[in-house]
């Protein structure tokens, strides 16, 4: 193998394969609300969110805007009976505009009884619309560890990967007339209670197992900073989550993409009684 060849393969690995476990949360990121309900530990390089009887929650956002990139986060959601508490890890343009006319790609996690399985929900907001819910049960515990949640957004597709296993993709189909968020984001993330998050609502959050605890780390950010709607910079093949590779998903991720399809407990694209005509996006 030639030089160049090897240097060239090394430079396509190095975003999957490296993190920076060095950046502290104060460098791209600062706490937006629950101030004190959120704790920093390990010099920073870890946030616990916290919440309890007294507050509604916290939660944490970067201070810059995004119109592309390759988000991560790594996170420990709380557990014992988690009924009723939503753990958020998301973009959004909320903060810069009006919210009815917002775009958000999301990851919730939605808590449960003790004992039973937490629900991974991920939607896609264009222009304030939102519906387009995907849960899954996940194939592991996320109570008992860290793993990484990671958004890949080009202006091709937007990509959910868990512990690098895409499970869900969203692509632009913007030429057929389905919507595409193309509003800067910024980065949130958030712990908080919702009715309507466990058996449909049906089973409420219990006070007497508060505190709730939520962990996160890995501070880094690969994104395109930018507070321009359809920043063509933010579409440049030379950032690296742009290039051509990153357009759609090789064979090996295909394969991983459709085995995780199982996990799938709900998708808006195959609900007819919601949708008889699925969504264009669909």
């Amino acid at each position: 193998m030639s030089s160049l060849i090897f240097v060239f393969l090394l430079v396509l690995l190095v975003p999957y394969t490296v993190r920076s476990e060095e950046t502290s949360f104060d460098q791209n990121y600062q706490v937006t609300w629950g101030y004190n309900h959120a704790t920093s530990f390990k010099d920073g390089k870890e946030i616990q969110l916290m919440m309890d009887a007294s507050s509604g929650g916290s939660g944490f956002g970067s201070k810059m805007l995004y119109g592309s990139g390759f988000f991560h986060m790594r996170i420990k959601v709380p557990g014992r009976n988690s009924a009723g508490v939503v753990t958020a890890y998301y973009l959004t343009s909320h903060q810069q505009g009006n919210q009815d006319t917002h775009d958000e790609v999301d990851f919730e996690f939605l808590g449960n009884k003790e004992g039973k399985p937490y629900t991974l929900q991920t939607n896609v907001f264009v222009n304030g619309v939102g519906n387009r819910e995907q849960r899954h049960h996940l194939w592991f515990d996320p109570i008992k560890q860290f793993h990484d949640y990671e958004i890949l957004w080009n202006q091709h597709q937007i990509v959910f990967y868990v512990d690098k296993i895409p499970i869900r993709v969203y692509k632009n189909k913007s030429n057929i007339g389905a919507t595409y968020p193309s509003k800067p984001m910024q980065i949130e993330a958030s712990l908080w209670s919702a009715d309507w998050a466990t058996d449909g609502g049906q089973t409420k959050i219990d006070w007497s197992y508060a505190p709730f605890n939520a962990s996160f780390q890995g501070f880094d950010v690969s994104g395109c900073q930018t507070q321009i709607l359809n920043d063509q910079q933010c579409a440049s093949d030379s950032y690296w989550w742009n290039n051509k590779t990153f357009w759609q998903l090789d064979d090996a991720q295909q394969k991983q993409y459709e085995d995780a399809k199982k996990y799938i407990t709900y998708d808006y694209c195959q609900d007819r009684m919601r949708y008889p005509t699925p969504p264009l996006e669909c």
